[in-house]
């Protein structure tokens, strides 16, 4: 009896052994079926997965990274694949993969295409659709060319992401549509906006002036001989119109005798009184040089910047001035003095003084 029973579990023990294998097996099978449905399902609801390959290389310049400035965006990326593309998006996300949460602020809806693509297939006919208002969106529904090379493709009139400082990321994705349904290939750059520095300066306003010769001796007169002289002086500005250099004094005087000064635009003449200045090369007599330097400052024209005509005003006058902020010139003054037979005797002199003014 004891062996009996024995055997009997054995026998019970195998059959269930057996019957555990059995639905194991069925278990596995439906779990390889319900894959094979669950994958197949998927590359029917998303047909570009199975082709899509990723665009590079590919980058974005962005015209300005100011927070909500209107600016450009230029996109130029190679395309890995040459089926003829009919739509293309650029999406600003705030994460460069999974669901596209838009970036905030970033608006396409008034953009607009800076020139056609380049290299994107037709060479013409491109649009813009700024229905998305996180998405720059093109489209030409009748391109029947493949791309080729490089490809470029620009927007203006986009609105930068309002938050300072923020990456943000372009998600670049082209179709074989005209509809951005049916995808080809895609690829992602990341962008940024940024903060302002405002750097700041201060020019003060400046006058340059300097006189180089403090005394000019214009030697012993006589009628035959005319006394010369020259002295020299550098003037510039930055004033915002530029400058004037005056002089004012007596003429050449000794006690209660003078030698007349030439109030009437003339040439030097032996045997008469004169003195008289101005501010160019002389001939006759030898005497001076035209300005030199990098600046714009003029003699006073028609008066004492003509060659061998002298002048002096015991009231005063302009005798060199600029109308625009100025590097300096270098003036050189000629001075010149005759005497008649009736001259008296003495040691002549006169102190002239020049200022010079700036107009800010």
């Amino acid at each position: 009896m004891v062996l009996y029973k024995s055997r009997y579990k054995e026998n019970n023990n195998n059959n269930t052994g057996y019957k555990m294998t059995k639905t194991n097996i069925k278990i596995r099978l439906k779990q390889a079926l319900y894959g094979l449905i669950a994958v197949v399902l998927t590359l029917a609801y998303f047909p570009s997965i199975a082709s899509a390959s990723a665009i590079a290389p590919r980058k974005v310049t962005i015209g300005s990274s100011v927070a909500s400035a209107s600016t450009t965006y230029s996109f130029v990326f190679t395309v890995p694949q040459a089926t003829v593309i009919k739509s293309a998006s650029f999406t600003a996300c705030t994460t460069a993969s999974g669901s596209c949460t838009p970036a905030p602020g970033f608006s396409a809806s008034s953009s607009t295409l800076t020139a056609q693509p380049t290299n994107l297939g037709d060479a013409a006919g491109w649009t813009v659709d700024t229905g998305t208002a996180n998405s720059l969106r093109l489209k030409k529904t009748g391109n029947v060319a493949a791309p080729t090379g490089s490809q470029t493709v620009g927007f203006s009139a986009v609105t930068n992401p309002n938050a300072t400082n923020s990456t943000f990321f372009m998600r670049i994705a082209t179709f074989s549509d005209d509809a951005w349904t049916t995808g080809i290939d895609s690829g992602v750059a990341a962008a940024s906006t940024a903060g302002q520095i405002t750097v700041t300066a201060a020019v003060d306003e400046t006058l340059t002036f300097t006189l180089a010769t403090a005394t000019v001796a214009l030697g012993t007169l006589t009628t035959s001989s005319t006394g010369t002289g020259t002295s020299s002086m550098t003037v510039g500005t930055n004033g915002a119109t530029g400058y004037s250099v005056a002089y004012n004094g007596n003429t050449l005087t000794s006690g209660t005798n003078t030698i007349t000064g030439m109030t009437v635009l003339a040439g030097s003449t032996q045997n008469s009184k004169q003195f008289g200045i101005n501010l160019v090369a002389n001939t006759t007599p030898t005497i001076g040089s035209n300005k030199s330097g990098g600046g714009t400052g003029v003699p006073t024209a028609g008066v004492y910047d003509t060659t061998n005509q002298f002048k002096f005003n015991p009231a005063g006058e302009v005798v060199a001035a600029a109308t625009v902020p100025t590097n300096t010139n270098t003036f050189t003054t000629s001075y010149i003095a005759n005497i008649d037979a009736v001259t008296a005797a003495g040691a002549y002199s006169t102190v002239l003084t020049y200022t010079a003014t700036a107009n800010f």
